[in-house]
């Protein structure tokens, strides 16, 4: 439980989404107010702690928590989306019309990372 939880959930600025098949949260995504260096935009968000159930991946559930996510970025009239995507999921996002900026890089115990963005 220790590992999805991160500094700054509690920001009036930090938004949790949840996606519900029935009464099981299949997917989850949170998203809030957070300058990268590497882009010089105000109205910056960072999507986080992106994750879907195993038997709910494949169903387009993570698509949703991503378009639903973009929406309430727009309606704080956020500028642009950036993250941090593990190498298995830079596909997918690049689907969703991100791209990556940058090189590779490790996160200890984790895997290799693109940071990704998107202008919305």
């Amino acid at each position: 439980m220790e590992s999805c939880i991160f500094e700054g959930d509690d920001l009036e600025t930090t938004t949790h989404l949840g996606l519900y098949n029935n009464s099981t949260l299949a997917g989850i995504v949170s998203i809030f107010a957070s300058c990268h260096k590497l882009f010089p935009q105000v109205g910056q968000f960072q999507l986080r702690g992106m994750a879907v159930l195993n038997e709910f991946q494949k169903k387009r559930y993570g698509e949703r928590l991503v378009s639903e996510a973009e929406i309430c970025i727009k309606e704080q009239n956020g500028s642009l989306i950036w993250f941090n995507a593990r190498e298995a999921a830079v596909d997918f996002y690049k689907k969703m019309g991100y791209e990556i900026v940058g090189d590779a890089f490790d996160i200890p115990t984790i895997g290799i990372h693109f940071v990704m963005r998107k202008m919305v």
